[in-house]
């Protein structure tokens, strides 16, 4: 989900508190590891999520008496990831977090703040069997999982019927799947008044900005590549400069605002179309006629064979949790199939389950505008989980801003040059 988070945590010095913490992964030991008892998690503040999860505590709870699990939202601070880190350092994390972002698992494992899910005897089978080969990405550079693929929002792009049927685009199957078809259309939406503006990203400098406008159609273009693999950067490569060039043309045709606005553009009426997962379905109840379709790519790939962002965020346990053996048992019941439809119930986002479009047939029947999101769900690519994960969004996004959106460089050039930085970064420099 699209939530606010800071690059503060970049400035905690955080790294220098993995001594206290114990080394990565937080000395899982076997005792802790086999230990039952009571525990604490932790999950957002996101209304249909804390109901999904209270009433998950409850379902324990009524079972395992001697195991009580206490829930409770994060407590509230700049970030979710800031609040995170300063937990571990103090050494009072709660056993589960139902919010760790993919982005920050380096930063925690290096603290010394997770356990490895490994470490329990079907830590590893049952992570790859609920979530199939997507889970590959979600492991750390040892090889091991010190998070559990959860729940994703595949983002795709919206768009405003109204606003499109004021162009005389067909509202049924606009004309977006390639670059030059998004381009023409978007022309002819703001040149007919349909909006100000074709789509509205932010244009902000945050490090995950370049999640909801660089890197889905990257990954698009790619056929599901991430920004790094194999320790080297990817995003200067031809397709990444391809998706470089199709927005720098929407921000130097003013199709696309260079100006922060506060609110939501796509609600609001400024913008035509919005890239954003199936979370935001709900808000768009009521305000918006909208349709959807897969994110463009330069000759126009098939939906089935279209990849996208996952906008994902985990379960992780923490070093600091005594009873590892009840929080094991909790982390599975909660992503259990049952578990899942009914998280798929109270929030339509898309639990991480392999096959997810096919395993709650019943609700999809009943929820058809989230079909095309499930069937998504199977083709999505994570942030690259590396060391210094973080600086490196921030290297990148430095990077885009300065030539993309404001074209005060060239953008293949500021993407060659952001290589050697980003390349030294996730070595471990």
């Amino acid at each position: 989900m699209k939530r606010k988070v800071t690059s503060v945590l970049l400035a905690l010095g955080l790294a220098g508190t993995a001594a206290a913490c114990g080394g990565g992964g937080g000395g899982s030991s076997e005792a802790a590891a086999q230990a039952k008892g009571p525990i604490t998690v932790w999950y957002s503040n996101n209304a249909e999520e804390v109901a999904w999860a209270k009433q998950m505590v409850a379902s324990w709870n009524s079972a395992h008496a001697d195991q009580k699990v206490t829930g409770q939202e994060i407590p509230t601070g700049k970030s979710s990831e800031e609040v995170i880190g300063a937990a571990i350092t103090a050494g009072n994390a709660p056993c589960l977090i139902f919010n760790t972002s993919p982005a920050s698992v380096s930063q925690f494992q290096k603290q010394g703040g997770l356990v490895a899910l490994d470490s329990f005897s079907d830590g590893k089978s049952y992570i790859e069997e609920r979530s199939g080969k997507v889970a590959q990405q979600y492991k750390s550079t040892d090889g091991k999982y010190y998070q559990l693929p959860w729940k994703a929002n595949p983002v795709m792009i919206f768009y405003n019927k109204k606003a499109f049927a004021k162009a005389g685009i067909d509202t049924a199957k606009p004309p977006l799947s390639t670059y030059d078809e998004f381009l023409a259309t978007s022309r002819k939406v703001v040149a007919a008044g349909g909006a100000k503006y074709a789509i509205y990203p932010a244009p902000s400098n945050e490090f995950f900005q370049s999640w909801f406008d660089f890197y889905p159609l990257f990954a698009a273009e790619t056929g599901g590549k991430q920004l790094i693999a194999d320790g080297k950067s990817q995003f200067a490569s031809e397709e990444g400069k391809k998706v470089a060039a199709f927005w720098r043309t929407l921000y130097a045709e003013k199709l696309a605002s260079q100006e922060k606005y506060n609110g939501d553009s796509f609600v609001d009426g400024k913008a035509a179309m919005a890239i954003v997962g199936p979370w935001a379905i709900a808000t768009y109840k009521g305000k918006v006629q909208w349709g959807a379709v897969p994110v463009p790519t330069s000759e126009g790939k098939p939906a089935a064979e279209t990849y996208t962002f996952s906008d994902a965020k985990n379960v992780a346990m923490y070093s600091a949790c005594k009873n590892r053996g009840t929080a094991w048992d909790v982390l599975k019941f909660a992503t259990s199939k049952e578990q899942d439809g009914k998280f798929l119930q109270a929030t339509g986002q898309m639990p991480l389950r392999d096959g997810v479009s096919t395993a709650y047939p019943e609700y999809f029947a009943k929820n058809p505008d989230y079909k095309a999101f499930a069937d998504q769900a199977a083709r999505t690519v994570e942030v690259p989980n590396v060391p210094n994960s973080i600086t490196i969004w921030q290297t990148f996004r430095d990077a885009w801003s300065k030539s993309v959106i404001f074209g005060q460089q060239d953008p293949a050039a500021a993407l060659d040059g952001a290589v050697q930085k980003v390349d030294q970064l996730a070595s471990g420099s």
